[in-house]
C-alpha cells in the first residue's frame, strides 16, 4: 500500500479510530477493555495527543492508529509511555502496522521519550512479531494478570507479554 499516509490523530478521526478499536476488541486478543471510550474526549483523557497517529489511505479512510499515555504522573517517569496499536483487518499484512509503529517511534524519540512499553497477549503473535521487528524486546511475562470480562474468553485469566523499546 504505497498510498498510506501517517499523520497526527485529530478529533474528526474519532469515528474511524473507534471502528478500528472495536474490531480489535472483538478479537479478544487486543485488550482487556470490553468497549472503546464513549467519546473523543474520553479517549484523549488517558493519552498524549502528541503521541497519537493514524494511518489513512488516499480516501482518508482510517487504516490503523497508534496512541500512548504516560505510565505514571511522577516526574521521574516523564519519558516512559505505554502504547497501543490497532490495524483494520482489511489493511492487515499491507505494511500499515510497520509504518505506524516506525513513525510513532520517530515521534517519541523527538519528544524525548526514552522508553516505550506495551503489554501484549501471548496469543497475539502478529503484534509480538511487529514489535520485535521494530526493535522492542520482551522484558517479562505477567501471568494471570487479569480476567477477561467479555466475549468467549470471559472469566478466563490472561497472561500478557511485556515489551519495551529503549531509545538508543
Amino acid at each position: 500500500m504505497s498510498d498510506i499516509h501517517i499523520r497526527r490523530m485529530v478529533g474528526p478521526d474519532w469515528s474511524g479510530v473507534k471502528d478500528v478499536y472495536v474490531t480489535g476488541i472483538e478479537t479478544g486478543h487486543a485488550t482487556f477493555e470490553s468497549a472503546p471510550p464513549a467519546a473523543w474526549d474520553d479517549f484523549c483523557a488517558s493519552r498524549r495527543l502528541d503521541l497519537c497517529l493514524v494511518a489513512v489511505d488516499a480516501d482518508s479512510q482510517i487504516l490503523g492508529w497508534v496512541g500512548a499515555g504516560p505510565v505514571s504522573s511522577r516526574n521521574v517517569y516523564k519519558g516512559v509511555v505505554e502504547h497501543s496499536i490497532y490495524v483494520d483487518p482489511d489493511a492487515s499484512g499491507k505494511g500499515v502496522g510497520s509504518r505506524l509503529l516506525s513513525e510513532f517511534i520517530s515521534v517519541a524519540d523527538r519528544l524525548d521519550i526514552w522508553t516505550i512499553q506495551s503489554a501484549i497477549f501471548p496469543e497475539n503473535a502478529v503484534s509480538l512479531r511487529l514489535h520485535e521487528r521494530a526493535g522492542f524486546r520482551i522484558v517479562g511475562r505477567r501471568e494471570r494478570i487479569a480476567q477477561m470480562t467479555y466475549g468467549p474468553l470471559a472469566g478466563r485469566w490472561r497472561d500478557t507479554i511485556v515489551v519495551e523499546r529503549r531509545r538508543p
